[in-house]
């Protein structure tokens, strides 16, 4: 892990598909995410205009379309990338874990949203799903995680607004989907049981992450 080194967009993708899952930002295990393995140069930095500069946050998008990962919430609340190779494991542990939402509850009605309009950027699905009121915004992107995390909803690709000379600004929307609509159904089966599938994933974090305690991969696994 400490051996890998980023540089750019396409560094990024390769340390995704070594590893297999990569967080975007520090959390659970101090070392592991692509915000402690990028070279000084590409993390956040503030200008002297007030503007700011992170080549890695503009990177995520590009790695989510161009090197098929999954991208969510799948990390003890912490967003990140998990390759094609580990996804089905990851998903039939954690749809396991998380069985399916009835579907009169708000989990269940932002799935049926997804699944009927298809992709959607955050505030649309809001909006959608009758989340305009006051306050709401932080309840609802709260199910919106918990989705992520049962890994029944990714984030397909970013949104930035745009200026009027056609720079991007902010921070962008998530281009939200379903895992069946953006990868095919197939992509989301697994021919293990979901406690194969749980040990796969502990040993294989196990051999990332030897530094780790056991609550922390606790934490990793979901």
């Amino acid at each position: 892990m400490m051996e890998i080194e980023i540089h750019d967009c396409a560094e990024l993708m390769d340390a995704v598909e070594r590893l297999g899952m990569l967080p975007l930002l520090a959390g659970t295990v101090p070392g592991f995410s692509a915000d402690e393995l990028v070279v000084p140069e590409c993390r956040y930095v503030v200008r002297d205009d007030g503007g700011w500069d992170w080549p890695l946050w503009f990177w995520k998008g590009p790695a989510v379309t161009e090197g098929h990962f999954a991208y969510g919430k799948f990390f003890d609340g912490k967003a990140g990338f998990v390759s094609m190779e580990w996804w089905p494991d990851l998903c039939n542990w954690r749809r396991h874990r998380h069985p399916a939402p009835d579907e009169e509850c708000v989990e269940g009605i932002i799935l049926s949203v997804l699944q009927t309009n298809g992709s959607m950027i955050t505030r649309e699905l809001r909006s959608a799903c009758g989340f305009d009121g006051a306050r709401m915004r932080s309840r609802f992107d709260a199910y919106v995680s918990r989705l992520q995390a049962a890994c029944r909803v990714v984030t397909e690709d970013f949104v930035y607004p745009t200026d009027k000379h056609g720079n991007r600004y902010g921070w962008g929307w998530a281009l939200l989907n379903t895992p069946e609509q953006l990868f095919g159904r197939e992509a989301c089966r697994c021919p293990r049981t979901p406690e194969e599938s749980g040990t796969r994933l502990r040993e294989h974090l196990e051999k990332l992450l030897p530094h780790a305690t056991e609550k922390q991969l606790a934490r990793l696994l979901g």
